[in-house]
């Protein structure tokens, strides 16, 4: 249980997150360049908007032990796993189904909090993440009857949701022991080595693109990453990794509203259908979790 708290309300700061981030997929929707490429300069860009401000940090940086360096690299090879898949998924299938799944994050979340720090989770909860596994199962049953690409699409997110919960099981851990600003500056660092590493090996261009796609790269540095990802960041040294995992609840909401007044995304029964007992089911998951640290606390 945590023993402080942050000086905005958490519901405050995660609106403001869930805000931010929702802006992520309609920015990669409306790139052209690789996404490998937006991910590195993504995360590249974030770094040095947050180099200038890393300077108080640098006596806890020389405190960690070559393990925190290990996990450090772990979660940025994580994170970096995440934007490769889930923004790769943006390609194939809509913004709305793309981000429902993400929804499922909690899900890993509770599969990785089990085998790592052995937390049960109550069976009235599990309750919850099974309705919300039958609405990716309608999701993905919508979007096959679209074209097999959508259900490629649906498969990516997939991917990239179980690498994000591992990126924030990492960043619990690393948190309790390191300030959370320096914790975003060096994963994000990593990260973006490793797409830099990734876009080297299979040979894709690192400069060879017009001004409206670097200011897209801006834009997803600016936006969902330092409002997004930083703030949640920020917000482990004070809640859980499922607490901070409820930002998934209000993306798919934030994102397909944008998506469908700036691409004109529609949906079909199906998906909506999907996405309803998505949300549904993950706010019962947390409500019963939420009740239950209480009750321990």
């Amino acid at each position: 249980m945590k023993s402080h708290t942050p000086p905005v309300p958490v519901p405050v700061l995660m609106l403001v997150g869930i805000t931010a981030i929702s802006f992520s997929s309609i920015f990669i929707k409306w790139s052209a360049a690789p996404v490998s490429i937006q991910g590195m300069y993504r995360l590249f860009f974030t770094s040095l908007l947050m180099l200038p401000f890393a300077r108080p940090y640098t006596g806890s940086a020389a405190r960690l032990k070559r393990s925190d360096w290990l996990l450090l690299l772990a979660s940025g090879t994580m994170l970096a796993l995440h934007f490769l898949l889930w923004m790769g998924s943006l390609r194939y299938t809509s913004v709305a189904s793309s981000t429902m799944i993400l929804a499922l994050e909690p899900l890993f979340i509770m599969i990785g909090a089990y085998v790592w720090y052995k937390e049960r989770t109550p069976s009235s909860a599990l309750l919850g993440l099974g309705i919300a596994l039958a609405g990716i199962g309608l999701i993905g049953w919508g979007d096959v009857g679209l074209s097999s690409d959508n259900l490629k699409g649906d498969l990516l997110s997939l991917g990239g949701t179980a690498a994000v919960a591992g990126h924030l099981l990492i960043g619990q851990k690393l948190a309790k022991r390191m300030p959370s600003y320096l914790y975003s500056l060096t994963v994000f660092a990593a990260a973006a080595l490793v797409f830099a590493a990734y876009n080297l090996l299979m040979g894709i261009p690192f400069f060879d693109y017009p001004p409206r796609e670097w200011g897209i790269f801006a834009l997803l540095a600016v936006v969902p990453t330092v409002f997004g990802h930083v703030l949640f960041n920020w917000l482990l040294q004070f809640v859980s990794a499922a607490t901070v995992s409820m930002n998934i609840l209000g993306e798919p909401v934030g994102s397909s509203i944008l998506a469908f007044l700036l691409l004109g995304e529609r949906l079909g029964a199906l998906q909506w259908s999907g996405g309803l007992l998505v949300i549904g089911g993950l706010a019962y998951y947390l409500y019963i979790e939420g009740r239950n640290r209480r009750s321990r606390a």
